[in-house]
């Protein structure tokens, strides 16, 4: 167990084979700044799992929960999309939607709530990504495999993170639907994506 601990502190590389050059993108983004963004973060984790590993500290995804290590995927690959593209930005507004913008449309480029730019999520799942709006716009998901702090329980052997696939596609309302709650539950209200958004995702793949 162990040696795969050791092996799981270094994540999977990007294979850059794995990129599909007809994907389309928005506002002159391209597979290759997503590429370069994607192994930034690969390059990022590494160093600080095998420096978490040398202090005899668990790694990052099996330290957080789950959601807060998502958080972090999300937004490494928002601050670094814009060093390689140069026509997005990130949203300066706090909690501002969508998180990357379109750059010089905006002043200070931050806005609250825009219909132009590309809202981006980091998930474990391979489909029914939620958000807090049903709303029109281009969404990217970044989907990843690796393990959380419940896997030893559930005899999970360590694992090295690894990008598994990423989609996008320009969304529409009808392309979400909301999760109901019953009465007594304080959980926040939801939009998930639809089987129809899901599709045209898919058939935008970037990498897989």
């Amino acid at each position: 167990m162990r040696d795969l601990e050791v092996i799981a502190c270094t994540p999977e590389l990007v294979d850059f084979s794995h990129f599909n050059p007809r994907a389309i993108l928005p506002y002159d983004c391209t597979v290759e700044h997503i590429a370069k963004a994607m192994q930034e973060f690969v390059d990022f984790l590494g160093f600080v799992n095998n420096q978490l590993y040398s202090k005899k500290t668990l790694r990052l995804e099996s330290l957080l929960m789950p959601a807060n290590f998502s958080s972090i995927v999300g937004e490494f690959i928002i601050s670094t999309i814009p060093k390689h593209c140069v026509t997005l930005v990130k949203n300066r507004f706090h909690n501002g939607h969508p998180d990357l913008l379109p750059t010089g449309h905006f002043s200070n480029d931050a806005a609250q709530h825009a219909s132009e730019g590309i809202e981006v999520k980091a998930s474990r799942y391979g489909k029914g990504w939620q958000g807090h709006n049903a709303e029109d716009g281009w969404l990217m998901v970044f989907v990843f495999d690796t393990n959380s702090p419940r896997d030893p329980m559930l005899r999970i052997a360590p694992k090295p993170f690894r990008f598994v696939m990423v989609l996008a596609a320009q969304l529409y309302k009808d392309d979400w639907q909301f999760s109901g709650r019953s009465a007594t539950s304080r959980r926040t209200i939801t939009a998930s994506v639809k089987e129809s958004g899901y599709t045209k995702m898919i058939a935008n793949w970037i990498y897989k």
